[in-house]
């Protein structure tokens, strides 16, 4: 059984399903419509694109294929899309959440993040950083007040960064997007996002796509035994049990399936065999050097 109907109230009202489907990597229409047909045959409600991703226009001619196969209108399906790290600032934002869009052939997204603290062409240790993100932030608000944007987030998003964003925004962010799984669970920033109200959801649930040492992890192996469960249904459930959105990605229908099938339980020790774990790795890109 799916767990499609898993859905969580974010801090501004908008219901958002807990699991989503991730895009990232999968270009090309044919694969495209392909993977998002096998995702809304398995009860998946949620897809997570970005522009960087460069499949918005594919997932859009898709879905206008594939929503009335499946019976389904606009409103039934919840779409996030992030603004390109070059699209920072007053003069790019706006435009960019534009052709998105128009890309995704939607006259609304329902969550809109910043895909990275950071401006491209721009150095980390640049003071530019802040201000880019201030002038971003801002007209996503207006964004988000005019309908086009039914919630607005951020991704990659360390404490500091969320700090000074709380210091001028009027809207605080829905959602911080990171890399989180038990080789890198971010437990303190979980703690600070849940005290302000900000949803967590997890990318690379599964350990990140070029490395395999999470899902063959030996501890991570046994609770999969014991649970009667794949590793990967492990990995996910371990974040959808301390309320923590998760966007997995494979272009293989099975495997599609598989990860949205997470109505169960881990016991309260396997919970804590997979939080405990020694390794501390990242295995995608690193936040912390951004000012």
């Amino acid at each position: 059984m799916a767990c499609s109907s898993l859905t969580i109230a974010l801090n501004n009202g908008v219901q958002m399903p807990m699991i989503g489907f991730g895009t990232f990597t999968i270009q090309g229409q044919s694969l495209i419509t392909k993977v998002l047909d096998a995702a809304l045959a398995s009860g998946y409600r949620s897809i997570d694109t970005a522009c960087v991703y460069r499949n918005e226009t594919e997932i859009g001619k898709a879905l206008k294929d594939l929503l009335p196969k499946y019976k389904l209108q606009r409103s039934d399906v919840f779409i996030t899309s992030k603004l390109a790290p070059s699209d920072h600032g007053k003069e790019r934002v706006r435009q960019a959440v534009l052709d998105s869009l128009n890309r995704l052939n939607t006259p609304y997204l329902d969550l809109y993040l910043i895909h990275w603290p950071g401006a491209g062409r721009i150095a980390s240790q640049s003071p530019s950083n802040k201000n880019l993100r201030i002038e971003t932030w801002l007209e996503l608000e207006k964004l988000q007040k005019e309908g086009k944007l039914r919630s607005i987030g951020v991704s990659n998003f360390l404490e500091s960064h969320l700090k000074e964003l709380f210091a001028f925004c009027t809207i605080k962010p829905a959602v911080n997007q990171v890399e989180l799984h038990p080789h890198f669970p971010q437990k303190e920033l979980v703690v600070f996002c849940r005290r302000e109200g900000i949803l967590v959801q997890a990318y690379s649930s599964l350990g990140g796509h070029s490395s395999h040492l999470l899902l063959a992890d030996p501890a991570v192996q046994k609770v999969a035994k014991k649970e009667g469960k794949t590793v990967s249904q492990i990995l996910l459930r371990w974040a959808l049990q301390q309320q923590i959105g998760v966007i997995p990605k494979s272009t293989h229908s099975e495997r599609i399936k598989e990860n949205i099938r997470l109505d169960f339980t881990l016991s309260s020790e396997s919970m804590s065999a997979l939080s405990s774990l020694k390794t501390n790795q990242k295995y995608a890109w690193d936040p912390r050097s951004v000012v």
